[in-house]
């Protein structure tokens, strides 16, 4: 009866979410604007919900890519949450976002973020030398080719990442529907970014309810 050490849980990993800036949505091609932006709410929307720490990283904020996406600020507002700005490409290698991931103390990192064949490939990659357990958010990533994004996420899994969506990281944590705290607040979630499956949710509340 016992789930999968391998899985997910709300309290088994650090989420990092790097460098959703405008600038370096610009030049992402490999998935479309509209959709990075939804998977990203949910993956921001999954961690807020569920208590999971949460690591907001920036590159070059106010010299060249600009404020984070309007889907990070929604769940964590700069004001409250205090976004380390680097100059490192790799996060592993900024000094103050490597403290504040270890700091955590969690064997299990989540990666999302731009570009996937650099901003994410450095701190997987590191991450997984010094022993821990690397899954990355793979529809919540993208780069300036699905050649370079494809490439990426394939180089990560032979080195041993875990990729996953943001839909899938969101079911995980919440795993059982009779967990009724989170209920509501994933189904709204749900209901505002999870398209076809939010209006599904809307649906079926609405009937309920009638009934």
């Amino acid at each position: 009866m016992k789930p999968s050490p391998n899985l997910l849980s709300p309290d088994n990993h650090t989420l990092v979410l790097i460098d959703f800036e405008g600038q370096m949505a610009f030049a992402t091609k490999s998935i479309s604007t509209n959709d990075l932006r939804i998977n990203t709410a949910i993956t921001a929307g999954a961690s807020k919900i569920f208590n999971v720490p949460t690591i907001v990283t920036t590159v070059a904020e106010e010299s060249f890519s600009g404020p984070v996406f309007p889907e990070i600020e929604e769940f964590y507002p700069q004001a409250t949450s205090g976004y380390i700005d680097r100059t490192s490409m790799n996060t592993w290698e900024d000094e103050a976002a490597y403290k504040a991931i270890v700091a955590t103390g969690k064997k299990k990192i989540v990666l999302a973020g731009l570009w996937t064949s650099v901003c994410i490939v450095g701190p997987a990659l590191s991450a997984l030398s010094e022993g821990y357990e690397v899954y990355v958010i793979t529809d919540a990533c993208g780069d300036v080719s699905t050649e370079a994004h494809e490439r990426a996420v394939q180089r990560m899994v032979h080195e041993g990442v875990k990729p996953v969506t943001a839909v899938q990281y969101l079911l995980e944590l919440q795993r059982d529907w009779a967990r009724q705290e989170t209920y509501v607040p994933v189904t709204n979630l749900m209901k505002k970014y999870g398209g076809a499956y939010g209006l599904g949710i809307q649906y079926a509340h609405t009937l309920l309810n009638h009934q």
